[in-house]
């Protein structure tokens, strides 16, 4: 390789000076008999024709002839056999129908874990950057960079939406705990479902068959759903609890203080309707994982009726004798799945997916 870079080197030193400069190559510039007489004079006579003397330009380059010779060496085959390995990588790695290796998953991931950890740091407690790092690699694995965006654009809203306010709903003992940041309880509470959704479009992809008699892409409309479910929840939640004027209870519409749970208001069902939709249009214009506007209609309404479901489940089975198990991470899956099965349900049979 160094041999032929040299060889470079050579022709653009040599080759087009001496072509530049080559008699050939120039106007045959004759002295006029009045040239000793006028041994001053500005101008000459070549090829029959007056010129000026500042008027001669050296002749244009042979670009070809340079193109022909660094053809001829194996500089191409050479610089292709080098980047032809990374190139393949690239496109395993960036491949947009997911399905992409572990090591290569697990590689890119903790390389924008790291370049990251400053903010993800203020978002996630050490464990669960752990479990953020394993979640994110088999996203990358089942649905490649595309399905990967939008959980981490779910993770950021969620954060942004959950410090609306902090202050105020810390004082009022209804803020988040640890100032917000999410754990491993938090990570698969939201994203299990998702995970799982995941893994059967991709499951569908590589092998060309339905899976469970679904196709890929009411699969993908699933996944995308469960994280639209997680985020309309969250955004209902937080904004209610920070600009809720009236909050009832969902099952006896009796008012009870911000922060019950299974209260609603009308300031964070809005909201809830917005967030849902913010991840499910990202997912149709941004990265194209749900191909049709109808679907974002679908992920929107079955997030938004998911999450009317979870505020009932809260009211009803949350903080209640004999159900410690009904814990904030176990509501939280019951509504992704909620979501999920809605998407899958209306994706099969209305959209035809």
């Amino acid at each position: 390789m160094v041999k032929h870079v040299f060889s470079v080197v050579i022709v653009v030193l040599v080759l087009i000076p001496a072509r530049a400069f080559s008699p050939s190559s120039h106007r045959k510039i004759i002295s006029s008999s009045s040239q000793s007489t006028q041994p001053h004079s500005s101008v000459m006579k070549s090829d029959n024709r007056i010129f000026s003397a500042t008027e001669i330009n050296l002749a244009p380059i042979d670009y070809e002839q340079i193109s022909s010779f660094l053809s001829s060496t194996m500089i191409s085959a050479d610089i292709n056999s080098l980047l032809s390995p990374w190139s393949n990588i690239l496109c395993n790695v960036f491949q947009t129908s997911g399905n992409v290796p572990f090591i290569p998953s697990l590689t890119v991931n903790a390389m924008l874990f790291f370049s990251l950890r400053p903010k993800l740091r203020t978002m996630l407690t050490p464990e669960g950057f752990a479990h953020s790092l394993a979640l994110g690699t088999m996203l990358w694995m089942t649905l490649g960079w595309r399905g990967w965006t939008v959980c981490v654009l779910y993770l950021f809203l969620g954060q942004l939406v959950t410090k609306v306010g902090f202050a105020e709903k810390e004082a009022m003992g209804i803020a988040e705990k640890r100032g917000g940041r999410r754990g491993p309880e938090n990570v698969w509470g939201s994203a299990l479902t998702g995970v799982v959704c995941a893994s059967a479009a991709a499951f569908s992809v590589r092998t060309g068959a339905p899976f469970l008699g679904l196709s890929s892409d009411v699969w993908i409309l699933a996944y995308v759903t469960s994280l639209a479910t997680k985020i309309s929840d969250t955004f209902a939640s937080e904004i209610g609890k920070a600009y809720g004027k009236t909050t009832f209870l969902i099952t006896t519409l009796k008012l009870v203080q911000p922060g019950t749970e299974g209260a609603v208001s009308l300031e964070g069902t809005l909201a809830s309707a917005v967030g849902g939709f913010l991840l499910s249009i990202y997912s149709y214009l941004v990265v194209g994982l749900i191909p049709t506007f109808q679907g974002v209609a679908v992920a929107s309404f079955s997030a938004f009726v998911a999450t009317m479901f979870e505020s009932l489940i809260g009211a009803t089975m949350q903080e209640k004798e004999g159900l410690d198990w009904m814990t904030n991470e176990v509501v939280n899956f019951f509504n992704t799945l909620i979501g999920a099965s809605m998407a899958l349900l209306v994706g099969s049979i209305i959209l035809g997916y």
